[in-house]
């Protein structure tokens, strides 16, 4: 059996053990702009699915799947996950999935306040609130990472 003195000096054992240190989050990241853009709408994604439960809860699924996309690609992205799937274009995939949550938050939440109650209501100002921080967020996707793209593809 190997002593603490023997196990200190041996390099860290290949396992399970190794294989999470791949999931390391990135401080760094998370304080970005877009770490924060993507923990906004995890916010408000989670808020709109609570107001949705408690009124018009033919709704909540569509609030919850916008929940659980932007809550993996914040994983995806904290972790640094993304790079390994080099053949995925990501920008694009972020720049989707930001358009389809604006069209689906606008017809739901639109829907939702006609029911007049009082949790619709709610969830209907905090989806006005989503749709214009997922409208910025594809903004940005859109000048900072597909235009540049395009051109550089051009150029070559």
């Amino acid at each position: 059996m190997l002593s603490a003195l023997d196990r200190g000096n041996r390099p860290p054992e290949e396992g399970a053990a190794a294989g999470l240190q791949g999931f390391a989050v990135d401080k760094n990241f998370l304080s970005s702009l877009k770490g924060i853009l993507l923990e906004t709408e995890l916010a408000l994604s989670f808020i709109i699915f609570i107001c949705f439960t408690a009124s018009v809860s033919a709704y909540m699924a569509a609030a919850l799947l916008e929940l659980l996309i932007t809550l993996a690609f914040l994983f995806l992205y904290a972790t640094q996950c993304h790079q390994r799937f080099d053949r995925l274009n990501w920008p694009c995939l972020d720049f989707l999935r930001c358009v389809s949550a604006i069209i689906i938050f606008l017809v739901v939440s639109f829907a939702a306040v006609t029911s007049r109650d009082g949790a619709a209501i709610a969830a209907f100002v905090f989806g006005i609130i989503l749709v214009s921080v997922f409208a910025y967020d594809a903004f940005r996707i859109y000048r900072t990472e597909i235009v540049p793209r395009a051109t550089q593809g051009d150029q070559q």
